[in-house]
């Protein structure tokens, strides 16, 4: 009967090492959810902030009309 006792053993093994598995599956879950409740509440925070800086520099990419030399300077 000494024999046939590593089958419970084993069995029970599998069980614990599902149960490692599922509590590491759990903490990576709640990790993930954390994480995106983060990123969303920074994302909140700076939108305005990169709106503005979206339209600086839209304002400083607009082609500027070209000036008349005039009289300007003149190196003689």
């Amino acid at each position: 009967m000494a024999g046939v006792a590593w089958i419970p053993v084993s069995v029970s093994l599998g069980f614990v090492g599902l149960a490692v598995l599922a509590y590491c599956a759990f903490k990576v879950f709640l990790g993930v959810r954390r994480f995106g409740r983060e990123l969303e509440r920074t994302r909140r925070r700076l939108g305005p902030k990169q709106l503005a800086l979206r339209d600086e520099l839209t304002d400083l990419q607009d082609p500027r009309a070209p000036q008349s030399p005039g009289d300007g300077v003149r190196s003689s």
